[in-house]
């Protein structure tokens, strides 16, 4: 099996930055990518960013937002600056990986999210 665990979200004004990190672990044989998704209240989730060998954005965060990755940590990051009041949501942080168990297939696991709320 594969954990997936986000930290860094709260609270931040209009304007200001926070990074979003992403932590793997368990059975992991390789990962193929990592990405971000995000939920705001009553909407339904979308993608924010994913990066494998190179790293693609929505258009709403294109020039805003940073994907990078670790892979010696198994980890990713999101470093989310000039936010807006409709970046608000809760951020999740998706995993392809292959496990030890069976490597042949690549399955996503999902993290339990963080809050993000960009209020002044």
């Amino acid at each position: 099996q594969v954990q997936v665990v986000e930290s860094g979200g709260g609270l931040v004004q209009p304007g200001g930055s926070l990074r979003l990190s992403c932590a793997a672990s368990g059975s992991i044989f390789s990962i193929d990518a990592m990405g971000w998704y995000r939920q705001a209240p009553g909407k339904q989730r979308g993608f924010v960013a994913r990066i494998t060998s190179g790293a693609n954005y929505a258009d709403s965060v294109k020039g805003r937002f940073t994907i990078s990755r670790d892979n010696a940590k198994n980890t990713v990051y999101l470093q989310m600056n000039n936010l807006k009041p409709e970046d608000t949501a809760v951020y999740y942080c998706n995993v392809e990986a292959r496990t030890t168990s069976v490597p042949s297939i690549a399955t996503n696991y999902w993290g339990k999210g963080t809050l993000v709320t960009v209020s002044s």
